[in-house]
């Protein structure tokens, strides 16, 4: 068997086999052979019609299972003696395929097509760098969850002598129907609370229910607009009725030492949950930070090594984007069967540069595990499943019963493997200190440091630009132009 290589691209390699005259009559003579013995011909008895009868009656059959015999095995044998590892299954594509000759007259030609990993640059993540930056906890953070902690532990104290008004609570049983959707299944909710004026609360419920009092009965109609959060009711219409139960107004606990130690969160006092909150919030704050840290220095990593990604892996990663997408639609109770087309095709055109991107990172981290020598004992491994039992509480064994449909404990090894990888390439490169920016903030400055390396990289053409403004000014044209020329040197100064 005669094989050649030829390197389409980084990851595509195009295998040409020929396969000898005499292998072919072997498998061809075997072939028919069989079908001799087997197929009943009209005018002989089963097992007993000439060989040549049987080739000619049964001509496709043959050469189909000829195929099907004789290219796999020789195709694998190609492949690992010119030692490919291919992703994915070989494509083949036989060779002069209308004229195809099977009974060892000639050989079978064909080029099998596959897919390969790509050599993964050697990063030089040591010269990454990052800037560390801690949102500080504030006050009026610390403020708006202990008023969120009174709301939890508030009570409704009903109302007497007077009926709903804004900043009420109503407590309703709910029944709705869709209208002109005979199909929909109707909406019965009992003891809904319901803050009037609240902006979590849809506007037409609390228009309806203001002025109302107990017992009383009230129909309205709410048409629900197309981005409502809820999915089932985007951009339907719906007839309620409304039986008031109660109307209240609710009283929040006052944020003392009583209240504190009540929580039975092992709180003494108020100055103790506001100290043991804010060591909770700083703490959140630094994961924050750190995990922004890995996400910087992974971007970075991914944008100083390009190299070609196996399209086999980015559409794997796609479908699992894809996959992911639509169970938490379903959870949030759409139905994707009834998903545009088009929306489906956006969709995966989206996930493709983000599942490319994935890929590219993985395959990285991969070479810094590598080069660091990273390794995964079976006690690790063990020890992520209980923590994972833990966490969900549930059984370990369930876990790895579980696992077993996601690619086994080797998924767990994995994992830690590249979080090992993730944790080494933060150690070797740059991480500074650094002042927290906020948002808003940091795309300022970055839009200023922009703006100020692209001056730097086109300084001779800002001259010309003055001078032409000032020979198109027949006066005041160099002041005018002093004046233009100012707001970017203040942008220079101002990124110092």
């Amino acid at each position: 068997m005669k094989t050649e290589v030829i390197e389409v691209s980084p990851t595509q390699r195009e295998l040409k086999i020929e396969i000898e005259p005499e292998v072919v009559r072997e498998v061809y003579n075997k072939v028919s052979k069989k079908y001799a013995q087997s197929v009943t011909v009209p005018g002989f008895r089963k097992g007993l019609a000439p060989v040549d009868i049987v080739r000619l009656r049964y001509k496709d059959e043959i050469q189909n299972e000829v195929l099907r015999e004789l290219l796999p095995e020789r195709v694998t044998e190609a492949i690992q003696e010119n030692n490919l590892s291919p992703i994915g299954e070989p494509q083949l594509h036989l060779e002069n395929q209308g004229n195809l000759k099977l009974n060892g007259t000639e050989p079978v030609s064909l080029h099998v097509h596959v897919e390969v990993m790509p050599e993964i640059p050697t990063p030089d993540y040591a010269t990454l760098e990052a800037v560390r930056r801690v949102r500080p906890v504030i006050e009026e953070e610390l403020d708006r969850i202990i008023e969120q902690r009174r709301k939890e532990g508030a009570t409704l104290v009903p109302v007497e002598g007077r009926k709903s008004q804004e900043g009420d609570t109503v407590i309703v049983d709910l029944e709705g129907t869709f209208v002109d959707e005979d199909t929909a299944e109707p909406i019965k909710v009992e003891d809904l609370e319901i803050p009037l004026g609240d902006e979590s609360i849809e506007k037409t419920f609390s228009e309806n229910l203001l002025g109302v009092e107990e017992d009383e009965e009230k129909e309205f109609t709410v048409e629900y607009p197309a981005d409502f959060g809820a999915p089932a009711l985007a951009g339907k219409k719906v007839s309620y009725r409304a039986k008031i139960k109660s109307v209240g107004t609710m009283e929040l606990p006052e944020a003392d030492d009583e209240w504190a130690t009540s929580l039975e969160e092992g709180f003494e006092s108020m100055t103790d949950l506001r100290r043991r909150l804010r060591d909770d919030m700083e703490l959140v704050s630094k994961t924050e930070a750190d995990n922004r840290v890995r996400d910087e220095l992974i971007t970075r990593l991914i944008e100083g090594n390009e190299f070609e990604v196996p399209n086999t892996l980015v559409e794997v990663q796609t479908r699992n984007l894809l996959n992911n997408l639509a169970q938490d639609m379903q959870r949030r109770g759409m139905d994707i069967n009834q998903l545009d087309e088009g929306f489906v095709r956006m969709a995966y055109e989206n996930m493709r540069g983000q599942a490319e991107r994935d890929v590219r990172g993985a395959l990285l981290l991969e070479k810094v595990a590598e080069l660091e020598g990273v390794e995964v004992t079976g006690e690790e491994v063990a020890e992520e499943i209980e923590r994972i039992a833990q966490y969900y509480s549930v059984p370990a064994e369930q876990v790895r019963a579980s696992l077993t449909q996601q690619g086994g404990e080797a998924n767990i090894a994995d994992r830690l493997r590249s979080r090992k990888a993730v944790e080494a390439l933060v150690e070797k490169a740059k991480v500074s200190e650094g002042e927290w920016i906020d948002e808003s903030q940091q795309q300022q400055q970055q839009q200023t440091e922009a703006e100020t390396a692209e001056a730097e990289e086109a300084p001779e053409e800002k001259p010309k630009k003055a001078s032409r403004k000032k020979a198109a000014t027949a006066e005041g044209g160099e002041e005018e132009t002093k004046k233009e020329s100012k707001p970017k040197k203040k942008k220079a100064e101002d990124s110092e």
